[in-house]
């Protein structure tokens, strides 16, 4: 049974930090690509971050380079997220993906994040 349960949300103040992380099983967690998305309220769910399978290649939306940071752990079926310096426009929900062979896909159940004084 496929599972990607993502953690680590919560009520945050500007400036402030948070890691989210992301827990996988029930599949090869390490030849898949792993993303966070998020999904604003009345927005759409955008890209937020992504790694490939062995770590070498990272991607980031402009509106996080220079604050976020997405790593994983394939010992421990994880993807992490580190979110400095967080701003209210972060305020989303934030969904872990897993992209893999014969373009499968499995999405977490999302984490809220809120950035407010």
């Amino acid at each position: 049974q496929v599972q990607l349960v993502d953690s680590g949300g919560g009520l945050v103040h500007p400036g402030g930090s948070l890691r989210l992380s992301c827990a996988a099983s029930g599949f090869t967690f390490s030849i898949y690509a792993l993303s966070w998305y998020r999904q604003a309220p009345g927005k759409e769910r955008e890209l937020v971050a992504h790694i490939s399978p062995t770590a070498r290649s990272v991607v980031y939306a402009d509106s996080v380079k220079g604050r976020f940071t997405i790593s994983r752990d394939n010992a421990k079926n994880a993807v992490y997220l580190q979110m400095n310096n967080l701003k209210p426009e972060d305020t989303a929900v934030y969904y872990c993906k897993a992209i893999g062979p014969e373009s499968r896909y499995y999405w977490g159940q999302g984490t809220q994040v809120t950035v407010s004084s």
